[in-house]
């Protein structure tokens, strides 16, 4: 059997079309307008927004995109969000998305960061297999939420 190869470079405009179909495939929801906007927000200010595909030798197989935060939280140090992550499923198991992590690493560490964060839904148990296997661990806060409506205050 023959080892397939995977390169890891920066994102391209012109891979977003593929980004958007395959997060889609993975997450079962179109999330183009975050796509879009991610787009036009790594174009504005690269050194902010971190994007990166591995592909074959035929196309993307994969995508992660990440954006570096200064002090987040009342924090004083400089840490790198994971806001997208994706393999194709044609691709998962072989290694990709632990490619994409070690190169997501060590772009982050090159622009100073020393910690990456993510959140996931409890009830995707493969991600959050995936990203036990990556080192990630739950972190000692809880990410609380409410909706904007009057809630009768």
């Amino acid at each position: 059997m023959t080892e397939i190869k995977f390169t890891v470079r920066p994102l391209a405009g012109t891979d977003f079309e593929a980004v958007i179909e395959l997060d889609h495939i993975s997450g079962g929801i179109s999330r183009r307008g975050f796509f879009e906007k991610r787009e036009r927000a790594m174009q504005h200010d690269p050194a902010v927004f971190i994007g990166l595909a591995a592909c074959n030798s035929e196309r993307l197989v994969g995508f992660v995109t990440a954006s570096i935060l200064d002090g987040e939280f009342g924090g004083d140090k400089r840490v790198a969000v994971l806001d997208a992550l994706a393999v194709a499923p044609s691709h998962r198991g072989v290694g990709v998305g632990h490619l994409l992590m070690q190169e997501l690493s060590s772009e982050v560490r090159q622009r100073g960061g020393r910690e990456l964060q993510t959140q996931a839904q409890w009830n995707h148990p493969g991600l959050m297999d995936f990203f036990n296997s990556a080192g990630f661990t739950l972190a000692p806060r809880l990410v609380l939420e409410r909706s904007t409506e009057d809630i009768g205050f």
